[in-house]
């Protein structure tokens, strides 16, 4: 997950998003040359050591709230290490996404993600603007869905170079293509720009109206 705006990325978050985005291509490798057991195990012993020191220097109620996501997800390579099946390793991604699709559904009880996230840069939010988040939170609920199928057909009945390829690169792709398609259909639907080159660029498109003229977004 992204850091929360505002925050400067720690080096361990930094190693965090190496070891995300590096996961598919080192499973790729690994595989191929060391085998399912070794790589399951080793997989494992990183991930729990990169909780270990995330968790230092942590209280106790802090240090669980860190370590319950990363060690559940660590717990399906070392079944694949253990039990000597590569589904298992394969299976990561399919995880986290369906962590990531309880945890944005959750927020659809109270307040949605995409709402905490726009109240970080705003404080004030229109009745449009609430529900206009929840659709948005919403939408990646089911891109969750979806993508978490796709990685479970491909890690059970696909060669694993075609695992690697959408999981390390078209399912990046995706979130990136959905990430700009909303910044852009939130631009046209509000019509609220910053002074950037991006938003002067859609602003040509979608010309701000006066009230939102009046107020523009912040940067």
């Amino acid at each position: 997950m992204p850091p929360a705006p505002g925050r400067k990325m720690t080096p361990l978050g930094l190693a965090g998003a190496a070891f995300v985005f590096a996961y598919p291509a080192a499973v790729y490798f690994g595989l191929g040359h060391l085998g399912t057991r070794t790589l399951g195990l080793g997989l494992a012993a990183l991930m729990v050591g990169g909780v270990m020191l995330r968790m230092s220097g942590k209280r106790r109620e802090h240090a669980v709230a860190v370590a319950r996501v990363p060690l559940t997800l660590a717990l399906l390579p070392l079944l694949g290490g253990i039990l000597d099946d590569r589904r298992y390793v394969l299976s990561l991604p399919v995880l986290a996404n369906v962590i990531l699709l309880a945890h944005f559904a959750a927020s659809l009880r109270s307040v949605s993600f995409a709402e905490r996230i726009a109240r970080t840069q705003e404080e004030f939010l229109s009745p449009a603007q609430v529900a206009y988040c929840r659709a948005v939170t919403k939408s990646w609920c089911a891109f969750f869905v979806a993508n978490g199928l796709i990685s479970a057909l491909l890690a059970a009945w696909a060669p694993v170079s075609w695992w690697t390829l959408y999981t390390g690169l078209i399912s990046y792709a995706l979130v990136g293509l959905l990430s700009a398609a909303e910044y852009v259909a939130r631009k046209a639907r509000f019509r609220r720009y910053a002074a950037t080159t991006v938003d002067r660029l859609i602003a040509r498109l979608f010309p701000p109206t006066v009230s939102a003229a009046a107020r523009p977004e912040p940067r």
